[in-house]
């Protein structure tokens, strides 16, 4: 077997078309993800039984199952609910797009919620009662005293979440989604070539977690530029 260097050539600008659906998928998700992770941080955080226990079962579920199954289910299981058709939701769930944020979104949500309660409840409490007793308010110390520092705590992790997922967007592939892995899959049934192209992709796909890893180290770094360092 010879390695086709031609081929590699050809196909990786082909799969780089691709990038932008996949980028959309990432950021879309991301964001709507970290809200809904923060939504359910406050309500594990609230003391509220009937507020903490749904937030507890949608972590579990989410983190308990696969993502490829949650894609499935989102996207072959719910249109087959007459009163999914006919919600406001549906003009989303009928796309694969729409399917494929929401299953990311919910799975990210529940990963990324734990990373900040991780972060929450790494800060030094005496810290929140130094402020407290330079009189600041109960909000005004989770804005300015926890927030940050339990940003800064969990940048690592989080960083980690986000290479996670911009490696899962492949998976809206097995839905009829054209990203790089569906282009990479089309190449394929046209050369057989497994080895070329699926090699090519794996090096687009390490080259985005570098240009990932390299941003979050500089915002963490600047996130710590107040942080004493010892000689």
């Amino acid at each position: 077997m010879i390695f086709d260097f031609a081929l590699v050539a050809d196909s990786i600008p082909k799969m780089l078309v691709g990038i932008g659906l996949t980028f959309q998928l990432m950021f879309l998700s991301g964001i709507l993800g970290l809200i809904l992770a923060v939504i359910l941080l406050l309500m594990r955080m609230s003391k509220r039984w009937y507020l903490v226990a749904p937030a507890m079962v949608h972590i579990y579920v989410f983190r308990g199952t696969p993502i490829l199954v949650q894609i499935f289910i989102i996207y072959n299981g719910l249109p087959q609910f007459e009163f999914i058709r006919e919600s406001i939701f549906w003009p989303i769930l009928r796309e694969p797009f729409g399917c494929a944020i929401v299953a990311l979104t919910l799975n990210t949500g529940a990963y990324v919620s734990e990373i900040l309660r991780g972060g929450v409840l790494g800060v030094d409490r005496g810290l929140s009662e130094a402020g407290a007793a330079l009189g600041l308010s109960k909000r005004q110390r989770a804005i300015y005293i926890v927030a940050p520092i339990a940003t800064r705590l969990a940048i690592p992790a989080y960083s980690n979440d986000c290479i996670s997922l911009m490696k899962s967007t492949a998976l809206v592939s097995t839905i009829t989604l054209l990203d790089m892995m569906g282009i990479a899959l089309t190449i394929y049934g046209e050369t057989y070539a497994p080895y070329e192209i699926f090699i090519s992709l794996a090096i687009i796909y390490m080259m985005l977690t570098w240009v990932i890893q390299k941003a979050f180290g500089r915002f963490e770094k600047r996130m710590s530029r107040y942080l004493c360092r010892e000689e």
